[in-house]
């Protein structure tokens, strides 16, 4: 692609030095450059265009991450598990030993 870039560089170059040979006003010569180098720059950026990957490529690899960071946070998982069971028979042990208030 880079040298279908250079080419219409030069073509752009070409057709400014033209656009302000044969057109009397300055400003629209400018205006015609500018919109020329807009294009340039527009072609640039969609050169590019099909080597970046679709959705389905960008989801697969993020769900491969968090596939990967939830094995890796199993064991801190399994530890917070253990903590909340015993939390949670601390809460019901210290519920029995209260007397209901019927």
């Amino acid at each position: 692609m880079n040298g279908r870039l250079a080419l219409a560089g030069v073509v752009w170059a070409a057709v400014s030095v033209a656009a302000f040979v044969a057109i009397g006003n300055v400003i629209v010569a400018a205006g015609l450059v500018v919109f020329g180098l807009v294009l340039l720059v527009v072609l640039a950026m969609a050169s590019d265009w099909d080597s970046h990957p679709d959705f389905e490529e960008r989801e697969l690899y993020r769900s491969r991450r968090r596939k990967d960071k939830w094995d890796r946070n199993a064991d801190v998982r399994a530890r917070d598990r253990q903590r909340w069971e015993a939390h949670q028979a601390r809460q019901a042990e210290k519920a029995a030993r209260r007397p209901r208030q019927d």
